[in-house]
């Protein structure tokens, strides 16, 4: 199934959509789809920062990169597209406990409280607009590819595109230029940095050969 997420819904803060989210859940279950469709952008912006974040150092575990690599292209491609991206059923409807789901989130929340300290809107320019999401989509589904690639024993491999994950999903969701503009930035120097690990390994196969 898929379902319009839409763009304008993150004229609001990720902490305050989280928070509308937290109030609205009257009902005894809840299902991830649900929450998911209710945050709309926001919450899947959200999930994806989330994911990078094993991520955030020299070396990952081997193996992790893939999975999680996966699930944050879905998402890009979910943003992109302006669709809600397809999830297993059996992990999208699956019933969860609001008496234990709550409290999980409002840590969430207070959290992204923290950090609304030091995101804001600002260079619109780069977060407004129907195409602007698309590119800023297409290079977090990149920024996944990256990070599927099976390098995690070479350090910073993962952590660069990780924390370009970081940056774009934290600046698309606040509308922040600034922190998207340094998403960009860091893509572009994986790519220049696995450039040199490719080259490298040439170099060292001629050697040998020679």
């Amino acid at each position: 199934m898929t379902t319009t997420i839409g763009f304008t819904d993150t004229d609001k803060s990720t902490s305050a959509v989280l928070e509308d989210v937290i109030r609205s859940m009257d009902a005894e279950h809840v299902t991830l789809r649900q929450i998911l469709e209710k945050m709309g952008e926001s919450g899947l912006l959200l999930l994806c920062g989330l994911l990078s974040l094993p991520f955030l150092v020299p070396v990952s575990i081997p193996g992790v990169s893939t999975v999680f690599g996966a699930g944050i292209v879905l998402i890009g491609i979910a943003v992109t597209f302006n669709r809600f991206p397809w999830l297993p059923s059996k992990l999208a409807d699956r019933k969860l406990e609001r008496s234990k789901l709550v409290p999980v989130l409002e840590r969430g929340l207070t959290i992204l409280r923290k950090v609304d300290r030091y995101v804001r809107p600002r260079l619109l320019g780069l977060t407004t607009g129907g195409l602007v999401n698309r590119v800023n989509g297409l290079v977090l589904t990149f920024a996944g590819v990256l990070l599927m690639m099976p390098l995690s024993f070479i350090p910073f491999s993962n952590t660069l595109p990780g924390v370009a994950i970081l940056l774009l999903s934290t600046g698309i969701s606040q509308r922040d230029g600034g922190v998207v503009l340094a998403g960009h930035l860091l893509v572009v120097l994986t790519m220049v940095y696995f450039a040199g690990l490719a080259w490298a390994a040439y170099a060292a196969g001629n050697s040998l050969l020679g």
